[in-house]
């Protein structure tokens, strides 16, 4: 990670910044499903050939700076430090950072993106140059952007970034017409639906789904979960309800999606079932599909669908999004698609 200048890169990146950048957003991930409501963040500081790492605690707890700069120690001084967010500059739960990264002496420092809540916005790389501070900014940020989506959205828009998770046959059907459905893909797909609950602050289902299904909605995952998600009931679920304890809510999605960002929500799953998910779709919510398709058939038109309701009335009005992800998890495949805004594409991840 040598500070040599390079033409070929951005201005004021160097050599070796895309890398740090990369090991931040890999610490970063590790802490995906415990950061909530404060955003995942990895940070490096680099003091010659030492390198000190820093991830977001769980909240009440260190953010990603104060970790790094704990790490470093005295090494600190005249080092880079590499935040995958902008450091903030106010007092929250804990300290400014921007004051910690001054008071530490380190000498420059590279941001993957500024972030949009109104107190920071640029307020901190800003602190950071007055305090006489070479700053950096927009190192990998479409990557830092990617991985911090949930936090973007509400910040920006005060909602919950909101996942669809479908899991059914080749030709469209989650249950069979008698409604049984249980586990109709297999085991590696199963473990990676708790993965996406472990990094939701909410799940969500409708009354019907709990009705046949009795589903807890919890996630089990080894090791076990740090925390659990708030678990939500469209309607009103059985007294018994292996769910409950449950928030039981009823009114216009949007409102819905409102009241939970108010209290901090930034990732809701919803889960089902076939109503719940065509109404989401059908109002144009859903931020991220996810589909699990399992190499089965029920051969006919009598199962349950994906989504029940009307759909696109003439090919013209075919809802059409692009693909983020190919992935073959045991004998089932894993589809990611997201809304596709005009003009824009990407790429397909794809994964054996």
């Amino acid at each position: 990670m040598a500070p040599a200048s390079n033409p070929s890169l951005g201005q004021g990146e160097r050599v070796g910044d895309l890398d740090a950048m990369h090991r931040a957003i890999a610490l970063a991930a590790a802490v995906r499903a415990r950061t909530a409501p404060n955003p995942w963040v990895g940070c490096l500081v680099v003091a010659g050939d030492r390198v000190f790492e820093g991830a977001t605690a769980p909240p009440g707890g260190a953010h990603a700076e104060i970790g790094a700069l704990a790490a470093a120690g005295p090494e600190a001084v005249g080092s880079t430090l590499y935040s995958t967010l902008e450091p903030c500059p106010h007092q929250g739960r804990t300290p400014p950072c921007v004051d910690a990264i001054v008071a530490a002496g380190v000498r420059r420092v590279v941001i993957g993106l500024l972030d949009p809540d109104p107190q920071v916005a640029g307020a901190g790389a800003e602190a950071l140059r007055q305090a006489g501070l070479e700053v950096t900014v927009g190192v990998a940020a479409d990557e830092v952007a990617a991985q911090l989506a949930p936090y973007l959205k509400h910040r920006r828009t005060g909602r919950p970034w909101v996942v669809l998770k479908l899991a059914g046959t080749l030709d469209g059907r989650l249950a069979a017409p008698d409604g049984s459905s249980r586990w109709v893909t297999g085991a590696e797909a199963r473990a990676d639906a708790h993965r996406l609950r472990a990094e939701s602050d909410a799940v969500l289902v409708g009354a019907g789904t709990v009705r046949a299904d009795d589903p807890r909605l919890t996630v089990r995952t080894d090791p076990p979960a740090e925390r659990q998600p708030l678990r939500i009931v469209l309607g009103r679920a059985p007294a018994g309800a292996a769910v409950h304890p449950a928030t039981e809510l009823s009114g216009e999605l949007p409102t819905i999606l409102d009241d939970l960002g108010r209290q901090g929500v930034l990732q809701v799953l919803v889960e089902g079932g076939a109503r719940v998910a065509h109404d989401f779709h059908a109002a144009g919510l859903v931020d991220r599909y996810v589909l699990y398709l399992a190499p089965a058939l029920f051969g006919g038109d009598d199962g349950v669908p994906l989504f029940a309701g009307p759909g696109a009335p003439t090919i013209d009005q075919l809802w059409r999004g692009r693909l983020v992800s190919v992935a073959r998890l045991g004998e089932d495949l894993r589809l990611e698609l997201a809304p596709n805004s005009p003009g824009e594409t990407g790429p397909v991840r794809e994964a054996a």
